[in-house]
């Protein structure tokens, strides 16, 4: 039995960063019609911009989340007026899109390299462990579970009960409605651009406190990440929520398996990718797809 609880509270974990990092990735799908894959740099860069503060402050934790938040925030909506803004309002096709999104990747991961070195970082954090007949739990992971289900519940009530998140499903169903209706699509996409880019950094943060900080931190975790996207559905966040706790859920099992037979763990992601297959041969959009946000 401890055995299955832990094997449910890591698939929990993951699913959680999982849930953090890919809002961003499917939310601005929905609005801009492109995968962004700069969103695996948003994930570092929450994590270092975390790390620059616990380096003077290490009981301020719940400070450098809200630091993360506001720089990769801010650094996203900067990336889009001054870059995809531009491009989309020409009609750039997709290629294009996604092309200049990895090379932004590139300039944002080789300036924080220069900056705090490619060496992995570990932050000066020391976390309270707990053991219940053979389960482990950290005060680490008990946050990172909160703070996912709390994203998870202001995210229903931003989308059921707010006018900025109606607008959001408006222009995720259907832009061009949208825009004749008087919804101001510019400001719900800077929006929904600092949102998603901000809530990948407090992934970044609890990614990075949980293992070790180094430039390449989010590309190493954006595959499963646009898996669950995928798998959800691309641009429907009710979707990725159950499809992250399903990729936790998968991967955790595949390490499980992988040991039995004397493997790898780094075989992990196959198993979860496997499912995804799986999955969208009997439905190719997604678990949710096309229900909107």
């Amino acid at each position: 039995m401890a055995i299955v609880l832990q094997l449910l509270l890591n698939s929990l974990i993951t699913g959680s960063i999982y849930l953090l990092a890919g809002t961003g990735l499917t939310l601005t799908y929905g609005l801009s019609r492109f995968p962004n894959f700069a969103y695996a740099e948003f994930i570092t860069l929450g994590g270092f911009a975390a790390y620059a503060l616990l380096q003077r402050s290490p009981e301020n934790f719940g400070a450098s989340l809200v630091l993360a938040f506001v720089v990769t925030g801010l650094v996203s909506v900067l990336s889009y007026l001054l870059i995809f803004s531009p491009l989309t309002k020409r009609h750039t096709p997709l290629i294009p899109l996604m092309v200049a999104s990895i090379g932004l990747g590139y300039v944002l991961r080789y300036t924080m390299g220069e900056i705090w070195s490619w060496s992995t970082i570990g932050y000066p954090l020391l976390w309270a462990s707990y053991n219940w007949g053979g389960v482990r739990l950290t005060s680490l992971w008990l946050c990172l579970i909160i703070t996912a289900l709390l994203v998870a519940l202001s995210m229903h009530l931003f989308f059921s009960y707010t006018k900025v998140g109606m607008a959001v499903r408006a222009i995720a169903t259907n832009p061009d409605l949208a825009l004749v209706s008087g919804i101001n699509t510019e400001r719900v996409i800077l929006f929904t651009w600092f949102l998603g880019a901000a809530l990948a950094g407090i992934a970044g943060v609890f990614r990075a406190a949980d293992t070790q900080l180094y430039p390449m931190m989010g590309w190493d975790i954006l595959l499963p990440i646009f898996a669950a996207v995928v798998l959800g559905g691309i641009g429907s966040f009710y979707g990725l929520l159950i499809a992250s706790y399903l990729m936790g859920l998968a991967e955790n099992l595949g390490v499980v398996l992988l040991q039995a037979l004397g493997l790898s763990t780094e075989y992990r992601m196959a198993i979860a990718f496997l499912v995804l297959i799986l999955v969208l041969i009997f439905r190719p959009r997604g678990l949710m797809g096309g229900e909107g946000a």
